[in-house]
């Protein structure tokens, strides 16, 4: 309309301004230059998100890519404790300073942030989603080939803030082989669908026991439901992953990156092979 005021709140007309999708996304701190962003989300807590998104991220980099976490569990924050890094994070004129690991890795978590990493971060859903919107904008990620973004689970604001606000290149879920837990997965691979941001594929986590004397493997939650989840959804299966009480000591310990085999190294390479940086 020629006296259009352009202030759609006030105006009850259905004008092309007004019906056309709006991009909410943020721009990247100006110190930040990020080819790919990868989000690691699952639709139940508990699977070993965490643990996936750290053992994928320190895999990339010993491709030798330049490689990001961003954790945006806010209430959960577990990333620094996998990657031994205990400090306060820093700042300069540019903004907040990620921390970087023996390996390279760049992290930033609200755990770097607080005054103590046991402190409870009791905050609001919108305050929590800000908190990880300021992680993208504040945060002087410098060059990166891929910035891994830890999700916290379930479908609620931030999930939300993520796929609007950052330009997010795909998203990799995490599941158990228990049946209720791929339906809720299914629920995170709607919401991405939802959100226009494609799946990359599934990680089956806790997918078996692998004894140590027989070596045989042993479905200690139940069988698989990997490929049947897969097939239901037309996504790609990308790994299965075997519990590890090794694994899982060396997360505890703060030595993910050191943990051979890693494994997430096939998956690592996999996706820089069909999605990667060039």
């Amino acid at each position: 309309m020629s006296d259009c005021s352009h202030n759609c709140s006030s105006c009850g007309e259905s004008c092309g301004e007004r019906t056309s999708p709006q991009d909410f996304r943020k721009p990247a701190n100006a110190g930040s230059h990020i080819k790919k962003v990868v989000a690691v989300v699952s639709g139940k807590g508990g699977v070993g998100k965490s643990a996936v998104t750290c053992t994928l991220a320190a895999a990339m980099a010993k491709l030798g890519k330049k490689v990001g976490v961003l954790d945006a569990d806010i209430t959960g924050p577990s990333v620094p404790q996998a990657f031994n890094i205990h400090r306060r994070a820093l700042g300069d004129e540019g903004g907040i300073l990620p921390a970087v690991t023996e390996g390279g890795v760049k992290l930033m978590s609200l755990n770097l942030l607080i005054e103590r990493e046991t402190d409870p971060v009791v905050w609001r859903g919108p305050v929590i989603a800000g908190a990880v919107e300021q992680f993208w904008t504040d945060v002087v990620w410098g060059e990166l080939d891929y910035l891994f973004v830890d999700m916290p689970p379930g479908t609620g604001d931030v999930p939300l803030t993520v796929f609007q606000s950052l330009p997010v290149d795909g998203v990799i879920v995490v599941t158990a082989p228990q049946a209720l837990v791929g339906m809720i997965v299914t629920k995170a691979v709607r919401m991405a669908e939802m959100m226009n941001v494609p799946v990359l594929g599934l990680v089956e986590n806790y997918s078996f026991f692998r004894c140590p004397g027989c070596g045989g493997e042993h479905p200690v939650f139940g069988p698989s439901t990997i490929d049947a989840l897969g097939k239901e959804l037309s996504l790609p299966v990308l790994a299965r992953l075997p519990i590890d009480p090794a694994l899982a000591q060396a997360v505890d310990e703060g030595r993910v990156e050191s943990y051979q085999p890693n494994p997430m190294a096939e998956v690592a390479r996999r996706l820089d092979q069909e999605y990667g940086t060039k």
